[in-house]
């Protein structure tokens, strides 16, 4: 028993201190990104595009793809994600910001539509002592409490912050973004990395990006879009049931929990995957347009995280009970 504590203390003091590491090297990874970013829009642009055919319609797309790519990854990056002591994020005016459906007040929205929006239960944070709402989690490299916390994203994005409410939406399309233009410089620019690595007939390379340069991008495009197309599917799967990243991880908790008393865990904040989605770009008729998906536009999420929609009837998840709600201490993951 005595071997065993020590062993969990020496893996806890390794956490600890790849937190501290993590935090560290943040601005590093930021600036890593930017220009890894920068080199395959540079290697896409002078190599592939030109060679694209109806470059009057393909190359307006592929600068909006581009432009969607970067903008929210600046928005993830310098988008706080909510935290508990912080003022409610009120909307902007400038012309970053898209205009709702209709106009509603700050905090809560989507007030009808067959939606319940409830308030949301506190507690106090056991390591910052906080009054916090619910999906409310404490980050240990912020050390602050964040609204509708998912996890704490030094790598493999490099945003070297949270990511909760107010910047999810943003980290979502960053990655959705990021996929499609890791593919079609994947899918169109095949052809150029054959002949950059001299499996042509051709000797002559007559762009400005460097064969080795150009080689290293496409191999490292292809990698991403996998990676993250997986990370991509499995963020969207989450949100389609409700569920943050560490919702998840405590809901097969609490689903062990209510099974081991012959009841079935439901999660309230499930309203159908459709909902769900819609809720989460916050697009419909009480939220804001379809096309803010495709332009990189600023938007308001459906709500303050003072106040969360629940299934009709439900004021907390079935099958667990007052108390058995896991806390930072108990359920910690990747940076909880």
């Amino acid at each position: 028993m005595l071997c065993a504590r020590h062993v969990f203390r020496c893996f806890k003091w390794l956490e600890r201190a790849g937190d501290r590491i993590t935090g560290a090297a943040g601005p590093y990874f930021i600036g890593l990104a930017v220009i890894l970013q920068a080199i395959g829009a540079a290697s896409f642009f002078t190599v592939i595009q030109p060679s694209l055919p109806l470059r009057w319609l393909t190359t307006p797309l592929c600068a909006l793809l581009a432009l969607n790519l970067f903008t929210h990854y600046y928005y993830v990056c310098t988008v706080p994600p909510g935290f508990v002591q912080d003022e409610v994020l009120l909307p902007g005016s400038g012309r970053l910001w898209a205009s709702p459906s209709q106009r509603t007040s700050a905090g809560v929205r989507w007030s009808n539509r067959g939606i319940t929006l409830l308030a949301a239960n506190t507690t106090a944070c056991r390591r910052c002592g906080l009054m916090r709402p619910e999906r409310a989690h404490h980050c240990r490299i912020c050390g602050r409490c964040v609204i509708k916390y998912d996890h704490h994203c030094p790598l493999p994005a490099g945003i070297n912050q949270c990511v909760g409410l107010n910047n999810e939406r943003h980290f979502v399309l960053f990655m959705a973004y990021l996929v499609l233009s890791t593919f079609f410089l994947s899918i169109l620019g095949y052809s150029q990395a054959l002949e950059a690595v001299g499996l042509t007939y051709s000797n002559n390379w007559p762009y400005m990006v460097p064969q080795l340069a150009y080689i290293l991008t496409y191999m490292l495009s292809v990698v991403i879009c996998i990676a993250v197309f997986i990370m991509l599917c499995w963020h969207l799967w989450g949100i389609a049931r409700g569920e943050t990243t560490v919702e998840a991880q405590d809901h097969e908790v609490y689903k062990r929990i209510a099974r081991d008393r012959g009841d079935n865990f439901v999660n309230s904040f499930d309203l159908g995957k459709s909902t769900n989605l819609r809720l989460f770009f916050n697009i419909g008729p009480d939220g804001y347009p379809w096309y803010t998906l495709i332009l990189p536009l600023r938007i308001m999420p459906y709500t303050d995280g003072r106040s969360w929609a629940r299934r009709e009837g439900f004021e907390r998840h079935q099958g667990i009970q007052e108390g058995e709600e896991l806390t930072d201490d108990d359920g910690d993951d990747d940076g909880a």
